[in-house]
This record gives structure tokens, sequence and C-alpha cells, in this order.
């Protein structure tokens, strides 16, 4: 595997490595990941939790990964993040760490919760939440982010919460959004449009292509790019990858999610892609990643996985708690 070299995250943001590690499967019981039960049984108390994300945490930092993604709804993830850093004495200019705000969690530590979080893109929210933040992460926090802005929210239309999201920004924090939805690329070109912005997060994997070109655009004009959901939810891991990218896999080595996440890199505009591994073994499989050659030939081959996108986030958005 290539080593991990820090680079900055487009013009302003911070420096992070090709790959980062985030932590929304480990800061909180449930998630929307294939498989968790067997990746993670049924120990879930928040002891089992803190100790299974410092475990990763400790893989991640000696594989040399530096960038650490994290939010307000992610359950105890900031918590968890936090007490790690002091405890292993990790300095601020060692490492970069985003966080979120506008979900709050509201699960309870309960598998079978109703609501697992709820959304409020406010600048109330965002001061409250920035305030929680900054309680556990201090001088940690590089990068704040919407989370999950879209145009329907009108979060960015809000002049009072970017009027916050300046002065965030004037203290040295970077600031950024990260989108969801089948209109990614609409809402992506309005952030670049608004001047603002430091770093946009979206989702760009095999199954889920829409964004590509917008984020080429933020690329472009400055911004850096950060991929989430690289394997879809785990639907391009070996617990359910299609059969073309298995094989595809299989013949380089790798396993399926590895070459899920070389295809992220290999894009131009690519900062960074995130990790949402729960194991040290996982982690170990994404970051094969980094040593993958992609070329034209794999594009084409797998070009056919491409998904219609109101067609993936409706299957998105099936997929159980758990």
């Amino acid at each position: 595997m290539n080593a991990l070299v820090r680079s900055p995250l487009g013009r302003s943001g911070p420096a992070v490595t090709p790959v980062g590690l985030g932590l929304a499967a480990l800061g909180r019981p449930a998630y929307i990941t294939l498989g968790r039960a067997e990746d993670l049984g049924a120990d879930r108390d928040v002891p089992a939790m803190r100790a299974r994300t410092w475990a990763v945490l400790d893989a991640a930092w000696a594989a040399g990964v530096r960038y650490l993604d994290t939010a307000r709804s992610y359950g105890r993830a900031e918590e968890f993040l936090a007490g790690w850093l002091r405890e292993r004495g990790i300095a601020p200019d060692a490492v970069a760490v985003g966080s979120k705000w506008g979900y709050a969690y509201v699960g309870g530590w309960r598998m079978d919760a109703e609501r697992h979080e709820v959304k409020e893109l406010t600048a109330d929210r965002f001061t409250v939440q920035l305030e929680q933040t900054r309680v556990l992460l201090g001088d940690h926090l590089s990068l704040y982010q919407i989370h999950s802005a879209t145009l329907e929210s009108g979060v960015l239309d809000d002049e009072d919460v970017l009027g916050r999201l300046r002065a965030l920004r004037a203290e040295g924090v970077a600031v950024g959004l990260s989108t969801s939805g089948p209109r990614q690329a609409e809402t992506i070109d309005r952030a670049v449009g608004i001047g603002l912005f430091d770093t946009v997060q979206s989702t760009w994997n095999l199954l889920e292509r829409s964004a590509g070109e917008a984020l080429a655009r933020a690329h472009r004009a400055g911004l850096g790019v950060i991929v989430k959901e690289g394997v879809a939810n785990g639907r391009l891991t070996a617990r359910a990858a299609p059969a073309a990218l298995t094989a595809a896999a299989r013949e380089r080595g790798v396993t399926p999610d590895a070459l899920a996440l070389a295809a992220v890199l290999a894009r131009p505009w690519a900062g960074t892609v995130l990790s949402g591994a729960v194991s040290a073994g996982q982690l170990r499989d994404n970051l094969a990643a980094v040593g993958v050659v992609w070329d034209a030939g794999l594009d084409e081959r797998l070009a056919g996985l491409a998904e219609e996108p109101g067609s993936y986030w409706a299957t998105r958005g099936t997929l159980p708690w758990s």
C-alpha cells in the first residue's frame, strides 16, 4: 500500500490524507450499513462502542490516516473521538478533524428507536451545536460542515446561518457542507456560487455518479471534495457487491470495497474518501484502495453499475437501521 500523504483539501481546507475515517457507524449502536449484526454483534452498549471506536482510530492512526470525520448526530462519536485524542496526546496540527451540525441524535442508544436523528438547519441549531462540538473537540476542530444541505431546506439562502458560518471561518475554522439526495449536483452548484465554502462532502460511488460533474466544478472553483458512502452503505462490499465488481476485484487481488474506493480516488476532483470501517480488518481492506491502479478499462467495464439517482436514493431510504 502506498503511503498516505497529507495535502491541502482544496485551496483553503485542512490538510488531509487520501482516505479518511468517518465515524457515522461507530458512534451509535444502529446505522444503515448492511451486515451490522455480523460486524458488531449484540454488545453495543456505550463502553463496548467506545472501545471499538478507539480500536479503529488506533488502527487508522497507525496506518497514516489523518482526516477524521464526525457529526453531532453520530451518537457519542464526538465524545469518543475527543477522549481518544486526549488519551493519545494527539496535537491539533497533527490531524484534521471535521464535524457537522444540523441533525440531533434522538435514538436514546436504542436499536429499535422510532427515530434516530432529527434535522434542523437553523441559526439557533448551529449556535447550540457548535458550542457542544467545541466543548468536546476544542482546537482540534478543523472543519465544520452543514449536515445534509439541500435546496429544499433553504439553509443556503439563510443569511443568518451564512453570517455565522462566515464568522466561524474568520476565526480560522474551515466551513463546508455535506449533500445528499438525487439533487446533489444542484446543491453543490448553489454552494459554489455563494463563495463561502471551503469544502463539500457528497455521495459518489459506482452506483450513484450523478454528482460527479458538479464536484468537478466545485474542485475547479477551489473547494476541497470529501466523498462519503463510497461503498454505498455496504452495497459495494463483499457482502452484496454486484458480480462485475466482485470479479474485477478478485482479478486485482483486493476486496470489492477496496476497488469501489479506488474508483473514487481515481477521480481528479476527489480530495479524500471516507472509510466507514467498524473494525481494523475492514479498515485494512478499505486502505488497499490506495494501491490500486485504476484505468479506463475498469471505468468502461463497471460503467453499467450506475443506477438512476432517484432509484438509488429510494433504495438507500429503505435500508434498515441495524
